[in-house]
């Protein structure tokens, strides 16, 4: 079942590696915009040698896990207490639906003005895109949760407390994990692209940007390729805890 489980994993990488020697060879694209994939994974384990780009790589997470960190600190009681009280939900809707309306490039220029170029604009703009996910999702989990629990808990007259830390915030679980890989993701992206156009002289962004700016082509390469495995790794660690923390959601993985 393991080697069955591995050639799963394999099967993709290794069709997308063909795929790509193949458009390669037959020329369907300028080779300089597309360079042999066997100079990429020459790259690729290159820079896996190199501690520059290790260098790049911590900073960028330690933005991703601060900027997740503020998301999941604010977006979690907030999502709680929107799904829980209807009247705070109608009040706050429009301005939840606006805000997760504008692309979060164009809130660049806001964030630079308020935050400067450094991390905090990058940290803070990335958690803010988070947070309006995971804040909806959250709050969408205890709007939907199971009323049953709810009207059990009201004729036992339990407290509030109780009512939130062991019928609402459980049972609104799987969607607040669903928000959270979405989350990271975005927290990422928005890392990355701040990365790219904030004035960033260091980060996986600016390294991205960096390289085809000197036409190091399957550099650049290589870095999206990392870029999307920490993305991929970081979604895994997430699913992971779900499925340890939530027991009812193991048979749906």
């Amino acid at each position: 079942m393991r080697y069955d489980k591995l050639l799963q994993y394999l099967v993709m990488p290794l069709s997308l590696i063909v795929a790509a020697l193949i458009i390669y060879h037959l020329g369907l694209f300028n080779r300089l915009m597309f360079p042999n994939p066997v100079s990429i994974v020459k790259q690729f384990f290159a820079l896996l040698l190199s501690s520059e780009m290790y260098t790049d790589l911590a900073l960028t997470l330690s933005r991703v896990i601060s900027g997740t960190a503020i998301s999941i600190l604010f977006g979690i009681p907030a999502g709680l207490i929107l799904g829980y009280f209807n009247r705070i939900y109608t009040m706050f809707e429009f301005l939840i639906d606006f805000f997760r309306s504008i692309p979060a490039t164009a809130l660049f220029p806001l964030f630079m003005l308020f935050f400067g170029i450094g991390n905090m604009s990058k940290v803070l703009l990335s958690a803010w895109i988070a947070m309006l996910v995971i804040m909806v999702n959250t709050s969408y989990g205890v709007r939907h949760a199971n009323k049953a629990y709810l009207k059990i808990a009201k004729v036992y007259n339990t407290s509030r407390k109780f009512l939130f830390m062991n019928i609402i915030f459980p049972g609104a679980l799987p969607s607040i994990f669903s928000g959270l890989r979405i989350g990271v993701s975005l927290v990422l992206i928005v890392v990355i692209v701040s990365e790219m156009f904030f004035g960033s002289v260091n980060g996986l962004g600016h390294a991205i940007l960096d390289a085809q700016l000197r036409y190091q082509i399957p550099e650049m390469y290589a870095l999206i390729i990392i870029t999307g495995l920490i993305g991929y790794a970081l979604n895994k660690l997430f699913l992971s805890i779900e499925v340890n923390l939530i027991h009812w959601t193991r048979s749906e993985h």
